[in-house]
């Protein structure tokens, strides 16, 4: 039982992961501007939200859930400002000043994992997709049993910086590829990138709400 469930956690945790999202345009960028510990721990930041809203699905923890529906269109209001935001500081990223900057102070990586997290957590619709992938499992969570939620979302948790290894393991390979000219247009394109996805993805929310 406790592998089974481990098993589906891992399986969860990639398929919420993979679809690259502006997260996983920030810890590529991450990866290529900075080093692969930086990107790894800004996904491992990413993957510690996936967890905690993974357990607030699991026990079905109705008055959080019922809060977040209330206040959903906040939620994302807030998530969709702070991404656009990075979108934009990724944007007017000098490599340059980052590059003397790294050399001088190395790089913190408490604030890369930190950062990220604040970034992910205030978009806590990620808990509905736990909802939906946990109902069709069968999966619900016992207080009185906490073995089945550290099977499940230690799964998830394992599952999805598994990708993250694999995606800045991969981006590393070709990381010394990039001189300070590539950097600059990469950060360019980065930031455009994850502009456009925030500002897809709000309009459509909008859209969607205000047709119900």
């Amino acid at each position: 039982m406790f592998l089974s469930l481990f098993l589906k956690g891992i399986i969860i945790g990639l398929a919420v992961s993979v679809p690259l999202g502006p997260i996983g345009i920030l810890i590529i960028q991450r990866t290529v501007n900075k080093n692969r510990i930086s990107g790894f721990l800004s996904g491992m930041g990413a993957s510690v939200s996936d967890a905690i809203y993974a357990v607030v699905a699991g026990f079905s923890l109705t008055y959080i859930i019922d809060f977040i529906r209330i206040h959903q269109l906040a939620f994302q209001v807030v998530g969709a400002a702070m991404v656009l935001f990075l979108g934009i500081h990724i944007f007017f990223k000098d490599p340059v000043t980052d590059l003397r900057k790294y050399r001088r102070k190395g790089s913190s990586y408490f604030q890369d994992f930190l950062s990220t997290f604040l970034i992910t957590f205030p978009n806590p619709m990620v808990v509905f997709i736990f909802l939906a992938v946990f109902a069709s499992s069968g999966v619900v969570f016992q207080m009185d049993n906490p073995t089945q939620a550290i099977s499940m979302v230690g799964g998830v948790f394992v599952g999805a910086n598994s990708w993250w290894l694999v995606l800045t393991g991969l981006v590393s390979l070709f990381r010394h590829k990039f001189n300070l000219r590539v950097l600059w247009w990469f950060n360019k394109i980065a930031g455009v990138i994850i502009v456009i996805i925030v500002l897809m993805t709000f309009v459509f929310t909008l859209v969607e709400h205000y047709s119900i």
